[in-house]
């Protein structure tokens, strides 16, 4: 069961180049190879990928983690993968932004 507590979420944007988005949500999807490395580190959770419905190529990921603390370690440990598949992914997009860390307290509720 997982701790309660404030949840760590990172939240990048991708332009994707035409073409490339089956590959990409393949890569950057619920089996892909991200997610496959995320799931070695303690204290994942989830990730979500999600396709602008009005902006072709324009995708956003949301990692759901455990803490701060819990993904820095996983970037400690497993920095040689992350840069490896990073470095593999690049010619699938024109842009990569890191929008922030946020957190989510145990306290959120959805709004309705």
């Amino acid at each position: 069961m997982k701790k309660a507590g404030p949840v760590h979420v990172r939240v990048w944007e991708f332009g994707v180049k035409l073409n490339f988005e089956k590959e990409f949500e393949k890569i950057y999807g619920p089996r892909g190879g991200w997610v496959r490395i995320f799931r070695k580190a303690k204290g994942y959770r989830r990730t979500e990928l999600l396709r602008d419905k009005e902006t072709r190529g324009r995708f956003l990921t949301v990692d759901y983690w455990d803490s701060e603390k819990a993904y820095d370690a996983f970037r400690s440990q497993f920095a040689h993968e992350f840069t490896v598949l990073d470095r593999q992914c690049e010619s699938l997009t024109e842009k990569e932004i890191f929008l922030g860390s946020f957190s989510i307290s145990s306290h959120s509720h959805s709004i309705r």
